[in-house]
């Protein structure tokens, strides 16, 4: 059993109003102490809120949320102190370099043991320490961005879309030092659109749309309950093959001139078809078969894509 000390985030009845919008709806959950937790959702789904409410930025309309045991309405002070914060849209001096933009902070935080070459090499600057901020690349500001906020060495971080906007190689970078801050045992809570970050980096993820936690458990927990059947992609199939898999009662997801993508509630199901595009002279160039994945669940449990896609995209197979 879980003891009530072994969390470092309690969220309970959360809610935040602005007018008459709800931009939090009631929502509650706990993250333990080591854990990487991950708001998963669209822009707009109130992920942005619910973290700068729990990390003190905002107040909430209702609900109460505890940090290390503290409620943030009541400690505030206390609890800065010991979190850091990534906020989505981070900047900082254009005219400094990555050392001394560290020594800058470390300084606000009264740091004098602070161990700069240590946060260069965990975020793996040491080749642009000499750099100036205005000339880093958007992946390496964000790598900056992680290692300002553990300059006073944290016990939670929170990491507010911390690759958005990145190519794929700065957003993979970007999650080797990720994974490096879940070896060192720092409690994350992390926002995201991106179901693959999700699905690599958090222990837990909760769902959310449209202000409210709709899903939470572990990503594969999250795909077994809400997705327990398998995709099979045929890639360069002919006319027959689609004509074949709508006679057996199977609907595509996605059909081209490049492939078709069929849900298949079962491994009998992929035998099947596979049997019956044999027997009725059809043919395909290739195929895969593969379990669903969180953008799948959130699609099916949401109705909208997690960005701009679908489940018959390529990015989605």
């Amino acid at each position: 059993m879980t003891r009530a000390n072994d969390y470092a985030i309690e969220v309970e009845n959360l809610t935040k109003r602005y007018g008459g919008v709800l931009a939090v709806d009631d929502i509650s959950f706990t993250v333990k102490i080591g854990e990487v937790f991950a708001l998963l959702g669209p822009n707009g789904a109130g992920k942005t809120t619910a973290v700068e409410i729990i990390d003190t930025i905002r107040t909430p309309t209702s609900g109460k949320v505890s940090i290390l045991g503290m409620d943030v309405s009541k400690k505030k002070y206390d609890i800065v102190r010991r979190i850091g914060v990534l906020p989505q849209g981070f900047s900082s001096f254009d005219r400094i370099t990555v050392r001394e933009t560290l020594q800058y902070y470390a300084r606000l935080y009264r740091g004098r043991n602070t161990d700069i070459d240590r946060l260069i090499e965990l975020v793996n600057l040491k080749d642009k320490s000499k750099e100036q901020y205005r000339n880093l690349s958007g992946g390496l500001r964000q790598r900056l961005g992680i290692a300002l906020a553990l300059v006073h060495d944290p016990e939670v971080v929170f990491l507010d879309e911390p690759t958005t906007g990145l190519d794929p190689r700065a957003r993979h970078e970007v999650w080797e030092v990720l994974q490096g801050l879940k070896e060192e045992g720092k409690t994350v809570l992390l926002t995201t659109h991106y179901m693959e970050e999700a699905e690599l980096l958090a222990d837990t993820v909760a769902i959310i749309s449209r202000g409210k936690i709709i899903a939470m458990g572990s990503p594969g927990e999250l795909i077994e309950t809400n997705a327990n059947y398998q995709i099979l992609t045929l890639r360069s199939a002919d006319e027959k093959v689609f004509e074949i898999v709508r006679k057996l009662g199977f609907e595509p997801v996605l059909y081209n001139s490049d492939k078709i993508k069929i849900r298949v509630e079962h491994t009998e199901g992929v035998q099947q078809i596979l049997s019956a595009i044999k027997e009725g002279g059809a043919s395909y160039l290739g195929l895969d078969v593969r379990k669903p994945n969180l953008e799948e669940v959130f699609l099916k449990l949401t109705g909208e894509a997690l960005h701009d896609g679908h489940i018959g995209e390529e990015g989605s197979a």
